[in-house]
């Protein structure tokens, strides 16, 4: 089953404050939907709405300053079941963040869609650890007419 991929480092920030953008609710508004809500502790389900659509998260695992994992309960049929992992690290006065959503059955081009969509809200995450701004939905870049 193929993947999606994505490496990014935040200079100067904690692996603790990417954690904390990670793992709460207005951390989690702060660079990828204003319209988040739900429980962001492990067995609970996070919400994320873009307008109409949106997708559950189900919390796997959370451990602090090192690891985050979401299942997908809800949402576009091809996300469902996929896993979703942020990997944190420290590499001197960077902290590397290691994406992966796992489980895409086939490539589909709705998958690099979302591939590049992973893209645009990890440098919103970068953004907001780094100035204090990140661009959220629905200010993100768009990519195509799809949005």
């Amino acid at each position: 089953m193929p993947d999606i991929l994505h490496k990014v480092g935040i200079r100067s920030s904690s692996p603790d404050d990417v954690y904390d953008a990670l793992t709460t609710i207005e951390g989690l508004s702060g660079w990828w939907t204003n319209d988040t809500r739900g429980e962001s502790k492990v067995a609970g389900v996070i919400q994320f709405r873009f307008g109409a659509g949106g997708f559950d998260m189900k919390v796997l695992e959370l451990r602090p300053a090192k690891r985050v994992l979401w299942q997908v309960v809800d949402g576009p049929e091809e996300w469902l079941g996929t896993k979703v992992s942020f990997d944190i690290q420290q590499n001197d006065d960077w902290t590397i963040v290691l994406f992966k959503q796992a489980g895409w059955k086939e490539p589909v081009e709705f998958m690099h869609h979302c591939s590049t969509k992973w893209a645009v809200f990890l440098l919103s995450l970068k953004s907001l650890l780094e100035t204090g701004k990140g661009a959220p939905w629905p200010n993100e870049i768009k990519l195509d007419s799809w949005e």
